[in-house]
């Protein structure tokens, strides 16, 4: 199915609240991206802005490590054109994701016995190369046995034991509802019993499709869908609790998990653009249509959790997620801790994407 939308060249002066913006925040984001670059390039997504017209800026960037906003400012405008992002529908949309932070144990305990769960050596990626006759094509992981892959155990399947004696766990959690939420964020820093600050982040999964518990609550009647919020669902589970199995269980998707260090605590994990993300400046895309290191200005005037004031912000495309799908969707993330997912968990907002384009590619850009 064609993809609905085009490309309108704009100037600096049309997008709302450019001027008032932090440039330099946006830079430094950037610049991880550039100094990424070189090691290995990034893939060029199927809209066509083509990872080698950044040479020029990731060079400059790499050689500039901290300008002050005014010439962040001139940096963006004299390597990028805005291209309005404009979908059939009219309007964009962006979510918002976090890193939460729990307590855990590294072993498990009367009051820790929920475990998250490193990759299991049976754990196999799959393709149209190794793909059964018959598999679910949309699968990108299976298990590997005597007789050829297999889909892989979903999540109750695990849950229930499926995996046990393999010596998985990185460390036990207390709360179903909390391993449930990291799964859905893909990384999260643990405060060890032991003392220890660690970073868990993802691995690999078991290839189903992703089921939202938002959405189930909205059909069963629970949680109009409106209202449907990560707050709201947690406060839903608190009262349930005898109903967490029943809901999370029809997500067949389960994540797996590596430790990771935490080497500066402002900033998130690695992500899928193999760079730390940046809280309220990395954006998460969807990475078949975009090239990650694109600089996109996001307008949602409705979107006030950030600072309680209109979100108006330029951010870079670090990240992606299997629910962000399309040309104009985007998942803010808002950084690590009780406070973020504060934020994070309320975003669901109508927003107009400016993808700044290399000067390079305006000719070839324009649909």
């Amino acid at each position: 199915m064609p993809l609905s939308f085009t490309f309108s060249e704009k100037s600096f002066s049309d997008l709302p609240g450019w001027g008032e913006d932090d440039h330099a925040a946006a830079f430094a984001a950037f610049r991880r991206s550039a100094l990424h670059a070189p090691i290995k390039p990034y893939r060029t997504g199927s809209l066509g802005v083509d990872f080698n017209a950044f040479a020029e800026a990731y060079a400059e960037a790499r050689a500039v490590s901290a300008p002050n906003r005014s010439q962040a400012r001139s940096f963006f405008e004299q390597h990028f054109v805005p291209m309005l992002v404009k979908v059939e529908n009219g309007l964009g949309l962006v979510t918002g994701f976090y890193e939460p932070e729990v307590e855990a144990s590294p072993v498990r305990t009367e009051r820790f016995t929920v475990p998250l769960l490193s990759r299991p050596a049976d754990l196999i990626d799959i393709d149209d190369g190794n793909r059964p006759a018959g598999m679910d094509p949309y699968l990108a992981f299976a298990r590997r046995t005597d007789d050829g892959p297999v889909e892989y155990f979903n999540r109750s399947e695990i849950e229930r034991g499926a995996l046990a004696g393999q010596n998985l766990e990185i460390a036990w959690l207390a709360e179903k509802v909390d391993a449930f939420f990291i799964h859905v964020q893909g990384a999260a820093r643990l405060k060890m019993t032991d003392g220890r600050l660690i970073r868990v982040t993802y691995a690999a999964k078991s290839g189903q499709r992703f089921t939202g518990p938002g959405r189930i609550l909205s059909d069963l009647g629970e949680i109009p869908l409106e209202k449907v919020t990560m707050q709201s669902i947690r406060a839903w589970f608190k009262a349930h609790p005898e109903r967490i199995d029943e809901i999370l269980w029809q997500n067949r998707s389960y994540i797996f998990f590596r430790e990771a260090a935490v080497d500066d605590a402002a900033l998130g994990p690695v992500a899928a653009a193999k760079v730390p993300l940046t809280p309220g400046r990395s954006v998460a895309v969807d990475r078949l249509l975009h090239t990650f290191g694109t600089p996109f200005y996001i307008d949602a005037p409705t979107l006030t959790a950030f600072d309680g004031k209109p979100f108006r912000r330029l951010m870079i495309a670090q990240d992606t997620g299997s629910a962000i799908t399309g040309p104009a969707r985007g998942d803010l993330f808002a950084g690590s801790g009780h406070a973020a997912g504060e934020i994070a968990g309320v975003v669901r907002n109508a927003a107009d994407f400016y993808a700044l384009v290399p000067r390079a590619l305006l000719n070839g850009a324009t649909r």
